[in-house]
This record gives C-alpha cells, sequence and structure tokens, in this order.
C-alpha cells in the first residue's frame, strides 16, 4: 500500500520533523539546514522532498502509522530498532553543556557531573552515560520542554548547566533580545559527545528504496557545504 501511495504522489518523499532550530524549522532559511542538505540530495537525484513539522513525539509516530504517507522523520540519532533503517550521515551534532561564564563547571568524566543540578530536555536523547545516570536516579537532573527554558534556568541560577547542541546554543544566543543571556553563558570547554544524523526510514520496501535514492544524492553534493550556509539566517 505504501510503495502504491509512493507512486501516486510522483517521486516525493513525505517526511516529517521538528521545530529544531537551526537544524530545522518551517520558518527558517530552506527549512533548517538538515532539511536544505535533505532537498539538495535528492534534487540530485530527480526527485523531491516534502517535509512537515510537528512536535517531536508525534513526528515520530505519524511515520510509524501503518496508513500514513510518512516514509521517515529527521533529524535522527542511529539506535538499535527493527522499525526503521537510517541513511548515511548528513551531519553531525556536537552536544556539550550550557554554564554561567560566572560559575563554570569542572568536570573530567560524565560521572563527575553527579555533584551538579543538570537541565535536559524532555524526549531528547543525552548521551548513553548521562541518560543511564538519570534513570538510576544517580544523576540530578531537571527536565523541561526547551533548549530556551534550560538556558533561563541557567542564567537565573536554578540549574548548574545543561545539555544542549552547539548550534542550537549559538542560534538561540544569537536571536534579538538575548544579548543581556548571551553575555552571561557560555558554551563548557569539554563536549558530551559528536552524534551523527539521519533520515530514519520506515522499515519497508518504500523505506529501502527512498534511502538509497538518498544515500546516492548524498554522495552527489557537498553537504559541508549546504550545512555552513544554512545554519544561520
Amino acid at each position: 500500500m505504501l510503495i502504491g501511495s509512493a507512486c501516486v504522489h510522483g517521486d516525493t518523499l513525505y517526511l516529517t520533523s521538528l521545530h529544531w532550530p537551526p537544524y530545522a524549522g518551517s520558518k527558517l532559511k530552506n527549512e533548517g539546514a538538515v532539511i536544505a542538505v535533505t532537498k539538495a540530495a535528492l534534487t540530485a537525484v530527480g526527485h523531491n522532498v516534502n517535509v512537515d513539522f510537528y512536535p517531536w513525539s508525534r513526528a515520530i509516530r505519524m511515520v510509524s502509522r501503518d496508513d500514513s504517507k510518512y516514509l521517515g522523520y529527521l533529524p535522527e540519532y542511529a539506535y538499535p530498532t527493527d522499525n526503521f533503517l537510517f541513511s548515511e550521515p548528513m551531519g553531525s551534532s556536537a552536544l556539550g553543556l550550557v554554564e554561567q561564564k560566572r560559575h563554570p563547571i569542572s568536570w573530567s568524566d560524565q560521572s563527575d557531573l553527579n555533584q551538579y543540578n543538570i537541565g535536559v530536555v524532555k524526549g531528547y536523547v543525552n548521551t548513553d552515560q548521562l541518560d543511564l545516570m538519570i534513570a538510576q536516579g544517580i544523576q540530578p537532573v531537571e527536565t523541561v520542554t526547551s533548549d530556551m527554558h534550560n538556558i533561563k534556568k541557567v542564567v537565573s541560577g536554578r540549574i548548574d548547566a545543561a545539555v544542549i547542541d552547539v548550534h542550537v546554543l549559538n542560534y538561540l544566543l544569537a536571536q534579538p533580545g538575548m544579548e543581556s543571556v548571551a553575555n552571561r553563558v557560555q558554551l563548557n570547554k569539554k563536549i558530551l559527545t559528536q552524534k551523527k544524523l539521519y533520515i530514519a526510514f520506515k522499515n519497508n520496501e518504500a523505506g529501502k528504496k527512498w534511502r538509497d535514492l538518498f544515500n546516492l544524492g548524498l554522495t552527489k553534493i557537498d553537504v559541508e557545504q549546504i550545512l555552513k550556509d544554512n545554519w544561520y539566517d
């Protein structure tokens, strides 16, 4: 049924994503950096892509439905699953910690973070070790619904630091009205992890077809240059 649906819609791939600037967002230039890469890769092999934006959990749920026109979602980290097939990487996400400039935190191993109250965003994957410590109740943590909320909590001193993507932090601090906040926070000097970003395609024949087309398209474009051109407006 999904293969037939793909034919009805012509050579257009339907994907879901979330509002996660500068990576993805309906109001961003080219709908964000990873969407720009996706469009360029599919265009390079003669096809089109349409991306609809939803809250993250719904974006994944929309793809998972048997009757869905969507054959994948992005951007995602690779993880063990039988439900999805992952593309070749289309960029990377450096995860760090935003902290107060006046009160930087010091750590060597991630277990050292147990002495601090750390902010995380609900539904986001952090690092394996940090998420395990949170699940075990070892890591003091506060969960919020957005990166901006975490930044404000760091500024106010309600948390010691917060997990955040480096490009997301730079984007948010560059927004109008954020000058005073930008003067008070910084990225911790030590990066937590570097994660590659993928499209998660539905694990069926149509998903395999589009994954292979996308992977082929990636070989025909300058991914790093496209990302660089679309990080910021």
